[in-house]
């Protein structure tokens, strides 16, 4: 039953969304570039979330403990550093 409800909810925001009407606004060029980079910087900031989770995936899996090294202050456990 909510199934159906939440399916029929997603049925009528389509309908409601697709009902355009025209806005009579002016995008220039430097919105379009503003909304790539943005949309760059998302991705960026996705792919490197999920680098870090995905590392300390790997260190559970692995029996590590996550956290810091102890001879190497601020290193995560199967994280690359700068210096390879």
């Amino acid at each position: 039953m909510t199934l159906r409800l939440a399916l029929r909810a997603v049925v009528v925001l389509l309908a409601v969304l697709s009902l355009a009407s025209p806005a009579y606004a002016y995008l220039d060029p430097g919105t379009g570039s503003m909304l790539v980079s943005a949309v760059i910087g998302v991705a960026a900031a996705v792919g490197l979330a999920l680098k870090m989770f995905w590392y300390r995936v790997i260190g559970l899996f692995r029996g590590k403990r996550g956290g810091a090294e102890p001879g190497r202050p601020g290193r995560i456990d199967g994280a690359p550093s700068a210096k390879e």
